[in-house]
């Protein structure tokens, strides 16, 4: 009995060893990491890794993090290979706020997939606000500390032909506190996803919603924007407040999270095999948030997203007739971009250290902390022709 038992069990692990070895080389454990509990990027992490438990006996752990460098450096440090991140892996890529310090610098990161995701301009509709040029001497809402709202805010305005400098610039402690700021009359504007709850209570507020449109065939406007940020694109929104089928919207789409790893930790062979078992399993976790849905490989693995892509990714979707000359064209000067700043990092950090030298036979003591963050921005600029 004993016997036939063991038999049988060796037969199950037999079954179960053979259906996954049938499947993409994923490997058997990952770490990886995401944005704090209870936000869809850790959620839409979850997701995925249950599917790849369920369908190829991979083990993910999820390190959360409520920090953009509490996310990417444990992928420095070796400890976590993927990280599901937001907007720190363009400014990353560009060596720009927190990446900005001496420690750090433009980080040679490549994007694996990235879930499309919409923002735009939320506007109170009594306000009458009914494009971005409107905007011009209205009060908005920016964030302290949040590069990756008020970078957006910039891009976005750029495209009504504004800056910063045209509106009214209000500064507020979080995100949170916009909509409390609107609803009391306090602004007009602030950036928002229309999925979230706290449009759904501007939405329902007396001031009501609108939103302007980023119209796709405004081609001055778009340059304007991706002059900011590269990786912005239209996005034709249908679902959150003040959309439906019915009423839709055109809004920026950018992409939130995206899996992100260092070019030189994580092989091709294995994002391409991971790339294949996450589009295999996309109906596991499709439904995981009310946007998962936009993990489809057609939408996830086409750019434009924050760095270039990771040739593990551009091999699959070569495979799949996905991969178009248009997003060959934006990955090969997004990377040259990239390489333009690495290679000035290098050299900025030579010349910044000689420049400090001299000062110090002269007698003048130089304070590289205080110091490096202008040297940097300036040689940087100089490295784009900027």
């Amino acid at each position: 009995m004993i016997r036939s038992l063991t038999l049988a069990a060796m037969t199950a692990a037999l079954t179960v060893s053979g259906a996954y070895a049938a499947g993409p080389d994923v490997p058997k454990s990952m770490v990886w990491s995401a944005y704090d509990l209870g936000s869809s990027g850790h959620a839409e992490a979850t997701g995925i890794a249950n599917a790849l438990r369920k369908n190829y006996g991979t083990r993910v752990r999820i390190v959360p993090s409520g920090t953009s460098i509490g996310r990417m450096l444990p992928m420095v440090t070796g400890k976590v290979r993927y990280g599901f991140l937001g907007n720190e892996a363009f400014f990353s890529s560009e060596g720009t706020y927190d990446y900005a310090a001496e420690q750090w610098g433009p980080q040679n990161v490549r994007v694996v997939l990235g879930r499309v995701a919409s923002v735009a301009l939320a506007t109170a509709a009594d306000a009458n606000i009914k494009t971005i040029a409107d905007m011009k001497g209205r009060a908005m809402g920016y964030v302290k500390a949040n590069p990756s709202i008020n970078v957006k805010n910039d891009a976005m305005l750029a495209f009504g032909g504004l800056t910063r400098a045209d509106v009214n610039v209000h500064m507020f402690s979080s995100y949170g506190a916009m909509k409390t700021a609107l609803l009391a009359n306090q602004i007009d504007i602030f950036m928002s996803v229309p999925t979230s709850a706290v449009i759904r209570e501007v939405e329902a507020s007396p001031r009501g919603l609108y939103w302007p449109e980023f119209q796709p065939d405004n081609a001055i406007g778009w340059k304007s924007i991706t002059d900011v940020v590269s990786f912005a694109g239209p996005a034709h929104e249908t679902r959150g407040a003040g959309l439906s089928a019915d009423k839709p919207r055109w809004m920026v789409g950018y992409r939130y999270p995206l899996i992100t790893v260092y070019q030189e930790k994580v092989d091709v062979d294995e994002v391409y095999n991971l790339v294949k078992a996450i589009d295999e399993s996309y109906d596991e976790y499709k439904n995981t948030t009310s946007s998962s849905f936009n993990w489809a490989l057609e939408k996830s693995g086409r750019p434009p997203y924050d760095a270039p892509a990771h040739e593990g990714t551009v091999r699959y979707m070569k495979e799949k007739g996905l991969w178009r000359d248009e997003d060959q064209a934006w990955h090969d000067a997004r990377l040259a971009r990239l390489n333009t700043l690495l290679e000035a990092w290098e050299v900025a950090q030579a010349d910044f250290h000689d420049y400090r030298t001299e000062e110090r036979k002269k007698g003048n003591k130089i304070n590289a902390k205080e110091e490096w963050l202008a040297y940097w921005e300036a040689a940087r600029k100089k490295a784009l022709g900027m």
